[in-house]
Order: structure tokens, then sequence, then C-alpha cells
């Protein structure tokens, strides 16, 4: 696909994976939707893609609700003429016991992670394949493969769009629809803090490692040009779904220690 002029929508744009993925797509000639709830945030976000030369439209939205990404459809149909390629980056996680988390949190989780996914994919899929022509790109993760301790609802979030990014990739097969997932692990981003704000006292394994986003944004982009099934990065990360496999028993094991480390918070 040449990505020149494409219109390109990318939730949880406000920071992290999602600015660093529409920063990289309107370099490359994308013109570009962002939408998150930072609405601030948003706008400073499209005042250095314009700066720059690009092409972006910021649309604050709460996408937990659906009447909310239903009017984001509406404006980026008027803003831009519609929705070449649909990035679905936007979700949270939450770290901790699972039963010390409130519904409240747990019930955003769904709505975000899962519905918002859900309610875009299926919103825009049908009007790609009726012009055979579209893109859905959905940033997973490699928790999804690895059920761990202190991620128990994250972790089934993951999972679900895994299995409907999958199912959607069959089902679109013959056309020139393409679904892809992208199922990067740790990655340098406010995430760990964010899951770790005000929930638990422990420390979040892999919270000090991971890639850059710039590198997940990288993948993106290069999913565009060359459409694929699925992407892990790094690539070595392909072979967790075998170490769950094998390594289960162990993994149980270590579970129970790993969430009682003691948390550290940054300082400085």
């Amino acid at each position: 696909m040449d990505i020149k002029g494409k219109r390109i929508l990318v939730t949880g744009a406000s920071s992290g994976i999602g600015e660093c993925i529409a920063r990289e797509l309107a370099r490359a000639g994308a013109c570009v939707v962002l939408t998150a709830r930072r609405e601030a945030k948003l706008g400073a976000i499209e005042r250095k893609i314009v700066g720059a030369g690009g092409r972006a439209w910021a649309v604050s939205a709460d996408l937990t609700r659906p009447e909310e990404r239903e009017r984001l459809l509406a404006e980026a149909r008027r803003a831009v003429g519609g929705v070449d390629v649909l990035v679905n980056n936007a979700g949270f996680g939450w770290y901790g016991y699972g039963h010390r988390m409130s519904w409240a949190t747990a019930d955003e989780m769904i709505r975000l992670n899962v519905g918002a996914t859900v309610h875009l994919t299926l919103a825009l899929l049908g009007e790609m394949l009726d012009r055979n022509a579209g893109q859905i790109i959905n940033i997973g993760s490699i928790a999804a493969d690895l059920p761990a301790q202190g991620i128990a609802l994250y972790s089934a979030t993951k999972a679900f769009i895994d299995n409907f990014t999958t199912s959607l990739y069959r089902e679109t097969r013959g056309s020139a629809v393409h679904v892809s997932l992208v199922k990067p692990g740790p990655v340098k981003t406010g995430f760990f803090t964010s899951a770790a704000a005000g929930h638990h006292s422990v420390a979040i394994p892999g919270g000090g490692l991971g890639i850059s986003p710039e590198a997940v944004a990288r993948r993106v982009l290069a999913l565009i040009r060359r459409p694929r099934k699925k992407a892990y990065l790094p690539w070595i990360y392909a072979a967790v779904p075998l170490a769950e496999l094998c390594f289960s028993k162990i993994i149980d094991a270590l579970g129970p220690f790993l969430l009682k480390r003691k948390y550290s918070p940054p300082t400085g």
C-alpha cells in the first residue's frame, strides 16, 4: 500500500505508542486523525505534525463510551472523507492482585481495551470490504500469550484482541482488505507507571526494560506498506507461546513470588 495520502485513524494518540505512530505515519505522508481523551495534548501533537509539514486532525473522544466512538467516526468522515486504515492502540493496564481491582476500573478497561477496538473495527470493516481496500491494525501485547500474575484482566483483554484479529484476518482472506496484529513486549512508555500508580506496592516485572515506542511505530508503518498477519516485536517473542506451553508449571510457581516484590516508585 502506498501510504501517501492515506487517511489513517490512530486511537490513544495523545502519548506513548499512539503518539509515535501518528508522527511516523504523518512523516510518511499519511493524513492522520488523532484521538484520545486528553484534548490539550492531542492539540499540541496536531500542531507539531502540521508545523513539520504533515497533515493531522485531532478529535478528542472518550472511547469507553459507544456514542463517543460514533461521534469520532462521524467527525473523521467530515474532516477527511473516511478512513483507509484504522490503528486500534487505545488501552491501559492495571497491575496488582486481581481481587483488589475495583469493578469501576475493570469495567473501564474492558470498555476501552476491548469495546472500543471491536466497535470501531466492525463499524469500518464493512465499508472497507465494500470498496475492497483498507486495513485494520490492532496493537496487542505479548501478555496475550503469557498470562501472568498481576495483569489478569489486561492479559485477558489482549488475548481477546489476539483472537478477534486472527479471526477477522481469516474472514478477509481473498479480499484487498488486510487485518494485522502487532504484538510488542514491554515498551518504554508511561504504561508501567500508570499501571502502578495508586493500585499496589509491588514491582512490575519488566517495568525497567523494553523497546522504544518509536520501534513499534516503525513496525506499524512497515505493516501498512507490506501487510502481514502478525508481527512480534522484537521477533524473538514469537517463541513465547512455546515457552508458556513448556514452562507453565515453573511460571505458576514463580508468579506469587514476583507479585510480592516491593515496588519502588521512580525518583528524580
